[in-house]
């Protein structure tokens, strides 16, 4: 029998899959939390074989759930099933240990067979996130960039940003500067829709 651990924050959206998963003969849902740093505790004391891990989630993201799940529970699969097919989203899934990538707008019986997949070795993931990621390449930003940029784009200002991120305001319009440059974008507000499109935040 396949262990399964949900990690959803949606209640209505795991009740449905678990619902589902346990219909299968081979598949028994073991565990199910609604925040991403309830993830390892949950997989450890029901010792779970595969983890399926929403993105986002209070607590903690799944990206940052799947590596303490990889390094406290090595034994554990992991598959991401999010509504977020962003190709960004795919390469910081797989480096963060998962062995699958899926969304949930396929066919309910994609999800079973991805399971079985990964649980033999296979790494499973969704041909139209995988396109779109050979497509989009690699994000050009820095980390630092990255986190000046994720932070405009949720509407902080200048001396919040420099405040949070410990550096000076002119090192902040620097890298939102670079950062803007960079995506091709007019503006702050239009650089973060295209890094958030495209999963790079």
């Amino acid at each position: 029998m396949i262990r399964i651990l949900l990690a959803e924050d949606q209640v209505l959206v795991r009740g449905a899959l678990a619902a589902l998963l346990n219909m299968e003969s081979d598949m028994q849902v073991v565990a199910e939390v609604g925040r991403g740093d309830e993830v390892v505790a949950a997989a450890r004391a029901q010792a779970v074989d595969i983890a399926l891990l929403d993105i986002e989630m209070p607590g903690e993201d799944g990206f940052a759930a799947a590596a303490r799940l990889r390094e406290g529970f090595p034994s554990c699969r992991i598959l991401f099933l999010t509504t977020f097919g962003k190709p960004g989203y795919l390469k910081r899934a797989l480096a963060k240990g998962a062995q699958g990538f899926i969304t949930k707008d396929g066919p309910a019986e994609q999800l079973a067979v991805a399971i079985r997949r990964v649980l033999h070795g296979e790494r499973v993931i969704d041909p139209r996130v995988a396109i779109s990621a050979l497509s989009d390449g690699e994000s050009p930003l820095t980390p630092r960039e990255r986190d000046v940029l994720a932070a405009a784009a949720r509407g902080e200002t200048i001396a919040r940003i420099s405040e949070t991120l410990s550096l000076s305001p002119g090192t902040v319009r620097n890298y939102l500067s670079i950062a803007i440059q960079k995506l091709g974008a007019g503006n702050r507000i239009q650089a973060g829709r295209i890094a958030e499109e495209r999963g790079w935040l």
